[in-house]
């Protein structure tokens, strides 16, 4: 008998129980021990430039004036990997802001070693906060339902597919609401699931997801279920030797008050810039020409038409203010 977490070689699932044994399960891609985390295998925004860090940081600020420069101001990274963006966020703020953060790296693999003692290693994110919750590229490892046709497809531990019962019930209700049309559909109900129980646990302040996105009007129609494993695009075999992601139905996970827009047109709100420095300083300070050079193709790669720049962001205030984007 197959059971959660665990899914038979031979045994056709539907793709949202064969995702969460493949990414999550007992030696699953995300939490298998000694693992090298998402760094290891694919190039998200966090590993490209601490300039991202550093524009979370400047967010991180906003909020925190927003909220009244709080005794404790809290920063809940879902989906944290190896904790990568804290770390990066806390060593740009300035000390006396740093010192009244309280880091918490959501993560359901294993806390790594050498860690930053100031961050917490918790599984789901704590109820009660106050400040930003940042999910960076997490919901596209949410495990969902991949439907064609209006039935769920099956799938084997080997990649191999099969046609399973008709949809029904809330994933043919999202259907019809959030992908009309046939196909090849992704059901990301339970994104929008996950991701309305991590901005509860807000309590007041900002909550952003930032992710491979797509909105109503423009659903791909053969779906973008693939896999990665070490820097490469591989098919999407759930065997636990590969991530497996499907890119987000962000409109469909928007709450009250919530904007959605490109990762190009929020970094330039934070101030994240690929124009070049101008000739006149490679004469007046080669050095400092040299770096700005350097930062601006590091901002020009996470803004990117094409690439990370258009990730979208979707950006929801909880009990203040709309971030002025």
């Amino acid at each position: 008998m197959t059971t959660q977490g665990e899914v038979a070689d031979s045994v056709p699932v539907r793709w949202r129980t064969a995702m969460e044994a493949a990414l999550y399960g007992p030696d699953g891609f995300y939490v298998r021990p000694g693992g090298p985390g998402p760094a290891g295998h694919f190039r998200t925004s966090v590993h490209a430039s601490p300039l991202f860090a550093g524009a979370v940081a400047r967010l991180l600020r906003w909020v925190d004036a927003e909220l009244g420069h709080p005794r404790e101001l809290d920063l809940v990274d879902v989906g944290a990997g190896r904790a990568e963006l804290l770390a990066g966020v806390l060593a740009a703020l300035p000390a006396e802001v740093a010192a009244r953060v309280r880091p918490y790296a959501v993560e359901r693999a294993e806390r790594p070693d050498g860690l930053d003692p100031r961050i917490r290693w918790v599984p789901v994110p704590p109820e009660g906060t106050a400040g930003l919750l940042l999910a960076n590229e997490w919901l596209d490892n949410v495990p969902l339902e991949i439907a064609q046709e209006g039935r769920y497809v099956l799938v084997a531990r080997d990649g191999t597919e099969s046609p399973g019962p008709a949809v029904d019930g809330a994933d043919r209700a999202w259907l019809e609401r959030w992908w009309p049309g046939g196909g090849r559909a992704e059901i990301g109900r339970p994104r929008d699931e996950a991701w309305a129980a991590a901005a509860a646990t807000l309590e007041r302040g900002l909550a952003v997801a930032v992710d491979y996105a797509h909105t109503a009007g423009a659903r791909p129609p053969y779906g973008t279920l693939t896999g990665f494993r070490a820097g490469r695009e591989v098919p999407p075999v759930p065997d636990g030797s590969c991530d497996v992601t499907a890119h987000v139905a962000l409109d469909a996970c928007a709450g009250p008050g919530a904007v959605l827009l490109s990762q190009r047109e929020a970094l330039d709100a934070l101030g994240v810039s690929g124009a070049r420095p101008p000739l006149a300083l490679a004469t007046s300070d080669p050095a400092a020409y040299v770096r700005a050079l350097a930062s601006a193709g590091e901002a020009a790669e996470l803004t990117a038409r094409g690439g990370l720049g258009d990730f979208g962001w979707l950006v929801q205030p909880v009990g203040i203010g709309p971030w002025p984007c």
